[in-house]
């Protein structure tokens, strides 16, 4: 299906919903700047094109072309944002953001608290990750866990295009750091697309099916493996809620919460290395709460302890897929 022929059937994907959430904030808001490597239109609109078009349509004084440093790409965004702008800055591939780590977290994440909340920082950082692609070990980490240890920065990880416009419109407004994470392998997959000015609560996690046996929480393309998984499952007898989690940092914990309670199991999957990860902090936060009512210890998902790997064959075995949820939940069930 073409582009004019999906958004004339209320369908879009990923990369057209970052797109037009881009171009309608850059429209309603003469404040809001766009920057990075190659994102103008003489370069097709990034790597991928993800901001064609952008830069002819409000040109190049807001949609800039940047030289390949993320240092100076994060430090031209912290300093324009300081001068009551609001800059949409994007590294180009997560692991890069690397390079510019001390301006993100000793600069932007700290400045309201470090001028005593006289000055923000309300950037937002694009960035795309994700294995499928043999774009090998320096190309393709999840490192969300890095960020949301850090205090004053949000983390949002998209899984729809209709979340992907309303988190995207939602980061903008946001008067603080947020680190945006799409997910390359998932760019182009077609659903409903959000209404113009639509925006998704930073923090509020989405119930994407309601069961009793056990809990399911994903986020990013680990949602595109949990939903087959619950079909299964019921195939199966067992009947798994699914939550999309959606924002990493902060996380919903009332609504997780409240889904575990009823479960009485959690499952937690993640594309991002198990140890360490963002599933740690959660499963200890619910076991905390929920100390004596779980029904079976809680369990995690992510991938395996190691650079991701070029090989196709040892890529496709590097990350959970549906199988591995549906094995998961079915031994949860089963725990006596």
């Amino acid at each position: 299906m073409s582009r004019g022929a999906a958004l004339a059937e209320g369908k879009s994907n990923i990369l057209q919903s970052v797109n037009a959430a881009l171009a309608d904030a850059l429209a309603e808001d003469e404040t809001v700047l766009v920057l990075g490597e190659d994102i103008g239109d003489a370069e097709e609109g990034g790597v991928v094109g993800v901001t064609r078009g952008l830069s002819t349509r409000f040109g190049e004084h807001r949609v800039r072309t940047t030289p390949i440093s993320e240092q100076a790409i994060i430090g031209a965004a912290i300093g324009a944002s300081l001068a009551g702008f609001k800059p949409v800055a994007e590294i180009m591939l997560m692991n890069f953001t690397t390079v510019a780590m001390d301006m993100i977290v000793n600069h932007a994440a700290k400045l309201r608290f470090m001028s005593g909340g006289q000055t923000n920082v309300p950037i937002v950082i694009r960035t795309m990750t994700g294995t499928g692609f043999g774009s090998g070990g320096q190309h393709c980490d999840y490192l969300e866990a890095w960020f949301a240890h850090t205090a004053g920065i949000k983390v949002v990880a998209p899984s729809s295009p209709a979340d992907a416009y309303g988190l995207m419109r939602s980061a903008i407004d946001d008067p603080d750091p947020v680190l945006f994470i799409e997910n390359l392998p998932t760019y182009w997959n077609q659903a409903d697309a959000a209404p113009a000015g639509h925006r998704v609560p930073i923090g509020k996690a989405h119930v994407l099916a309601e069961g009793h046996d056990v809990t399911i929480l994903a986020y990013a393309r680990m949602i595109q493996e949990a939903t087959p998984a619950i079909a299964q499952l019921a195939e199966a007898g067992i009947s798994a809620e699914l939550i999309d989690l959606r924002t990493i940092a902060p996380w919903d914990r009332e609504t997780v919460l409240a889904s575990v309670a009823r479960t009485g199991r959690l499952l937690i999957v993640h594309e991002a290395v198990t140890p360490f990860g963002v599933g740690a902090e959660i499963a200890a936060t619910i076991g905390e709460a929920l100390f004596g009512k779980l029904a079976a210890p809680i369990k995690r998902l992510g991938g395996a302890f190691c650079p991701v790997p070029f090989s196709k064959p040892l890529e496709t075995a590097f990350a959970p897929r549906t199988a591995d949820i549906v094995a998961a939940a079915r031994q949860l069930v089963g725990h006596r």
